[in-house]
């Protein structure tokens, strides 16, 4: 009995009733009455478990009775039903009278201020519950936003009494949830969704993303600087001395890169290579990219040839791969996407590494290339 009546608390049911919707009670629950040859077999035990439920009735909840007639035992009265009358009774045979409370007290708190939250209450109300201790400042945290739409604010710089940057860091989700049916359609950005889209979202700002690059001539260094790491805006935003740039993904690869006359190394930055569509200083200068040979560089790669169409790539060639076998890796998912930006012979290869040719998914780090390999291309070799 009481594990059917938990499995409606354990659904929100119950809860979700007091907000309105379909009543549940009085409740009939699922129960196998006794038949008559039960009594014939199982005379004493019956009569046992009869007397035990009356016994129990006593805790609130009504037996429905009816007569069955046995050849030898004659008529005699079973149970046919339990009905439980009403909510309090269930919450009392499931220990959730205070719960039950608790959630009333808070879904009063919530409507009254967000009343555009009832559905949401009644699809999820346990959610409450599990956030009961803290619901006073996730509703403080609504109001502040309803007031400051879009603030154009880092969290670390909202002022809301009783919460840190680290509560909302750590309840992004539940806070996106109820703020996307609290807030107008204009406070938003439709285009992000998900803990990691919260500040895009709601009009906040974000860690800027990051740039590393090394100057490679040291005639040209900015005041004795040659390795640095700038927000993206500005550097699209103030060209960094350099008639060649070398872009590598590989961290290492930039730090060690060997110096260069009139030249800058960009590095480090993957798949985030879409960034540098806004450098626009890039259209005049050289640009030389190096990946790993595999799916994903290629589709990178091509990725910078969409905007900067006059890019070259180097030691993504079939001669470097094939020089290096023994170092070949495997790619363990490969990038299925079009590439319209390669050329005829690294599209060759690109078809060539997904038709498993060479070998089965076959990778080369860029890492693994040789140095010689690097130096000797840098010199014309």
């Amino acid at each position: 009995m009481e594990a059917q009546i938990r499995r409606l608390w354990d659904q929100g049911r119950i809860l979700s009733a007091r907000l309105g919707s379909e009543p549940l009670f009085p409740l009939k629950l699922r129960f196998r009455a006794p038949e008559s040859k039960d009594l014939g077999e199982q005379f004493a035990a019956v009569r046992d478990w009869i007397a035990a439920l009356e016994l129990s009735s006593q805790r609130g909840f009504n037996i429905s009775w009816r007569e069955v007639n046995h050849r030898q035992l004659g008529r005699n009265r079973v149970p046919d039903g339990i009905e439980i009358p009403d909510e309090t009774t269930a919450l009392r045979l499931i220990g959730k009278s205070r719960e039950a409370a608790a959630f009333t007290r808070l879904a009063d708190a919530t409507l009254s201020a967000f009343p555009q939250l009832a559905d949401w209450l009644a699809r999820r109300p346990l959610t409450i519950l599990e956030h009961a201790d803290d619901w006073p400042r996730v509703l403080a945290v609504l109001a502040w936003f309803r007031s400051h739409p879009r603030p154009g604010l880092y969290l670390r710089q909202l002022d809301i009494p009783g919460v840190d940057t680290k509560f909302i860091e750590g309840h992004k989700g539940l806070l996106s949830d109820l703020l996307s049916l609290t807030l107008p359609p204009e406070a938003m950005d439709a285009t992000a969704v998900g803990a990691k889209g919260f500040e895009q979202r709601f009009g906040l700002l974000s860690k800027p993303p990051m740039v590393r690059f090394r100057i490679l001539d040291p005639a040209l260094a900015l005041g004795g600087l040659t390795d640095l790491t700038v927000p993206a805006a500005e550097l699209a935003a103030t060209a960094p001395p350099g008639r060649r740039v070398f872009i590598t993904e590989n961290e290492v690869n930039g730090l060690s890169f060997p110096s260069m006359p009139d030249a800058i190394v960009i590095f480090g930055l993957g798949h985030g290579i879409g960034m540098l569509d806004e450098f626009a200083w890039l259209h005049a200068r050289q640009i030389h990219y190096w990946s790993d040979i595999d799916t994903h560089g290629f589709a990178m790669l091509s990725r910078l040839r969409a905007s900067f169409p006059h890019a070259q790539s180097f030691l993504m060639d079939r001669r470097t791969l094939l020089a290096h076998r023994p170092l070949w890796g495997r790619e363990e998912v490969q990038h299925a996407g079009r590439m319209d930006h390669l050329t005829d012979d690294e599209r060759a290869l690109l078809d060539d590494l997904r038709a498993d040719r060479l070998g089965e998914r076959v990778r080369l780090e860029q890492e693994r290339i040789g140095f010689r390999y690097l130096t000797e291309w840098l010199n014309g070799g």
